[in-house]
């Protein structure tokens, strides 16, 4: 991992049980050529040792804010030098005072006195893990451009087993190569669609979908931390990430002019939302009254946008769309991946448990134009859009 030499990383360590692991990182990324200073908070120091983390790392472990005899603020020097911020494990408790900005030791006071990237690798057990604070706190600092890399399923203290097993340290050490030689979108623009549409019947009723735009926004995120100039093409503007342009649309028409307008800039397009296929011939003014019976609905097929940004694509453009099936998955994902003259195409089963539509998690294959593929097992959405964003930087290297 060249990427690391010499690239100053702090690891801030907290009392997780699989503070332990966090030992091994260390060595990877000293092994690997950076300069290590640890940060162990007291909860921390109940679990692992400070004198193995100093044997290990670049330099002694730092516990204590007021105890460094080289300088009376060594939270600002810390964060001021600092490549990279790695918060490893990641407890509920420091999830929580990094979104609030709380200042309780000398790791969150280097988080807040530093401008370098900052990841978090959480770690607890799986109640913890799916407690609506602790997601909406991880969704805050992800659009706060917060690396998150998710917890993986398996054995967790006490015998059990679960999801929130913090991420294997080889996945944690590509995470943070990724990100120290982030910048591998950076001058290119990535159009990204996101959400399912409406399609108006009358005033107040509609034709719709159960997605929520959670894939199309990761994407948009993921594409934002990596450089790109990001256009996100929405159904759910309320909750678009940070940093991004927004364009609000609710139908497949409005969707449709959009990217017609925006897709001729971009260098990569990513067409994650559930498009509707169809939408009422006529949409009654005013409200549809129940007294009147049940109103003759017809329907006609909408424009097929991505079929549409394929014939029109450039040689040096980047085209990759969805296939969301119940069926058949690999089959009807290379025919649209061939009939719409895509670069890729991410399928995912939707009739699967936790996976697609209004889940946080999915599992997806991404199949290529020249036959090969890549499966990402069930994980969060946000590693799904690193994957798919990883194809799209590999498709690009390719036609340069």
């Amino acid at each position: 991992m060249t990427t690391l030499a010499g690239r100053r990383i702090v690891l801030g360590v907290t009392g997780g049980i699989a503070a332990y692991k966090a030992v091994e990182v260390c060595r990877r990324l000293v092994d690997a050529g950076a300069h290590v200073t640890p940060v162990l908070t007291d909860g921390a120091l109940r679990m692992v040792g400070e004198t193995t983390f100093s044997a290990l790392a670049s330099e002694p472990a730092r516990t204590r804010l007021w105890d460094d005899p080289e300088t009376p603020i060594p939270h600002t020097r810390l964060g001021q030098s600092a490549d990279l911020i790695l918060v490893c494990p990641a407890t509920a408790r420091i999830i929580s005072d990094v979104r609030t900005g709380r200042s309780a030791d000398l790791l969150t006071a280097t988080i807040l006195a530093s401008r370098a990237p900052l990841m978090i690798c959480p770690a607890m057990h799986t109640e913890m893990w799916e407690q609506a604070s602790v997601q909406e706190n991880l969704a805050v600092l992800a659009d706060r451009s917060v690396v998150i890399v998710p917890p993986e399923s398996g054995r967790l203290a006490g015998g059990d087993l679960g999801h929130g097993r913090l991420a294997e340290p080889a996945t944690i050490l590509a995470a943070v190569e990724a990100v120290l030689s982030a910048g591998d979108l950076q001058q290119q623009t990535v159009l990204v669609t996101a959400g399912g549409t409406r399609e108006p019947i009358d005033a107040v009723r509609y034709i719709g979908n159960r997605s929520s735009g959670r894939q199309g926004h990761c994407i948009a995120s993921e594409a934002r931390n990596r450089g790109a100039s990001v256009v996100l093409i929405t159904t759910r503007p309320d909750t678009a990430p940070a940093g991004v342009r927004v364009v609000a649309v609710e139908t497949a028409a409005e969707m449709a002019s959009a990217c017609a307008a925006e897709a001729p800039a971009a260098d990569v397009i990513v067409m994650a939302a559930a498009v509707a296929d169809f939408r009422p011939e006529q949409r009654v003014d005013g409200k549809l009254k129940k007294g009147d019976g049940p109103p003759p609905v017809q329907l006609v097929a909408t424009e097929d946008i991505l079929a549409s940004l394929g014939a029109a694509k450039r040689p040096d453009q980047v085209v990759i769309g969805f296939a969301a099936e119940t069926n058949d998955l690999l089959a009807n994902a290379k025919s649209k991946l061939a009939a719409k003259n895509l670069d890729a195409i991410v399928a995912n089963d939707v009739s699967k448990p936790q996976v697609g539509f209004e889940h946080a998690t999915n599992e997806v294959v991404i199949l290529l134009a020249d036959g090969s593929h890549v499966d990402v097992a069930l994980t969060e959405k946000r590693e799904v859009a690193r994957r798919v964003l990883d194809a799209a930087v590999s498709l690009l290297s390719e036609r340069r």
